[in-house]
């Protein structure tokens, strides 16, 4: 049975969420290290990482930050990181984080969560609405989403 964690109540997960995000983006642990740490920590609204759980087994997760390395800074939180593994896909297990995500959103104070990615057709089948291209700091110009939170049950 799979359960959604949040990161800053499993203080013995962090460096395993670390060691997780980074090897499923091949970004630097360091950024991860330091954003999840932030989270655990953190008085503000962001960042908060979420694991979903099988057992002891990390079988996906996702972050809500204060920005995903966009150029618009007028946007907050962004969804990033969303990750299920591949043995794990087709089991509406992005489908909750998403939904815990929207949750965790209302419950933080937002109106709205955000998200960039270059995937056309799967956030839209769980409601996302398209609102343009912005440019990522990388110079790239990225697909934008945005939902409103809502206040359903947390996932646990």
């Amino acid at each position: 049975m799979t359960k959604i964690i949040n990161i800053r109540d499993y203080l013995n997960m962090l460096d395993k969420s670390v060691e997780y995000f980074s090897s499923r983006w091949n970004i630097d642990k360091q950024l991860y290290y330091d954003s999840i740490k932030d989270s655990i920590y953190t008085d503000k609204a962001v960042p908060r990482w979420f694991l979903i759980l099988n057992g002891d087994d990390i079988v996906g997760g996702c972050g809500l930050i204060e920005n995903d390395f966009m150029k618009r800074t007028d946007l907050c939180p962004w969804l990033c990181a969303l990750y299920i593994e591949p043995h794990e896909r087709g089991k509406n297990l992005g489908s909750r984080l998403l939904d815990h995500c929207r949750s965790e959103g209302a419950n933080l104070g937002f109106n709205k969560i955000y998200l960039n990615t270059d995937h056309k057709g799967y956030y839209e089948k769980y409601g996302w609405f398209y609102i343009g291209d912005s440019e990522h700091k990388s110079g790239d110009m990225v697909r934008v989403y945005e939902i409103e939170c809502n206040y359903m049950t947390s996932d646990k």
